[in-house]
């Protein structure tokens, strides 16, 4: 039950669509605009840095907000699971912010939020690692999908090592958990960049661009 309650906080968190509710602020609907996705590279591209900087900040800080929310709850029953609750949060929050309901299920894909995970789940060096990997990539090719994937995939491989390593210091089958959900957010990023795949594949893949300042 746990796992579920989890979940639902994380769900409830990812629904603070930042980008879609900083377009209304300046009479603008962002699921109308460019990609029609109400995440942070669409933000960027629609409505400039500083709409593309506070989308990632609000939609990578709701899901540290949502696991930080679980710790509280649970350090004192299942400590001995905390690591694991955590991950419960942020997949729920992943969710939340990829299928709003009240959106009509279409919200973002899932990436500055897993960010947010990564922030709340593992240590410093894996984040300097995986923004190391994610600007070189970005930088180096303009694709910010290319990215996105790499970092989810690391991801994976962050959580298995921490997990192996014993650094979240929780059972084996705890862990197993963890890393299933780890790589069930890779799968839903890789799911939601399908048509971003599709053009890389073609060669018709959008480079990285800012709009005008809002």
């Amino acid at each position: 039950m746990e796992r579920l309650i989890c979940v639902m906080i994380g769900y409830v968190f990812g629904l603070l669509q930042t980008g879609y509710l900083y377009g209304k602020m300046h009479n603008i609907d962002i699921r109308k605009q460019g990609s029609g996705n109400a995440g942070t590279t669409n933000a960027l591209r629609t409505m400039g840095w500083k709409a593309g900087v506070v989308t990632l900040l609000g939609d990578a800080f709701k899901c540290v907000f949502a696991v930080l929310l679980v710790r509280m709850i649970y350090k004192g029953t299942h400590g001995d699971m905390l690591p694991l609750l955590a991950m419960y949060a942020g997949m729920g929050a992943v969710l939340g912010h990829n299928y709003p309901f009240y959106m009509k299920f279409k919200g973002g894909k899932g990436i500055a939020t897993t960010a947010g995970l990564l922030l709340s789940t593992t240590n410093a060096w894996m984040v300097v690692i995986c923004l190391a990997v994610f600007v070189g990539i970005v930088a180096g090719t303009k694709y910010v999908s290319v990215g996105s994937l790499a970092v989810v995939i690391l991801y994976l491989g962050e959580v298995v090592y921490l997990g192996q390593t014993g650094v979240y210091g929780i059972a084996q089958n705890y862990l197993y958990e963890m890393y299933g959900i780890a790589a069930f957010l890779m799968l839903s990023a890789f799911f939601k960049h399908r048509a971003n795949i599709k053009r890389l594949l073609s060669g018709t893949e959008n480079k990285l661009s800012v709009g005008k300042n809002k």
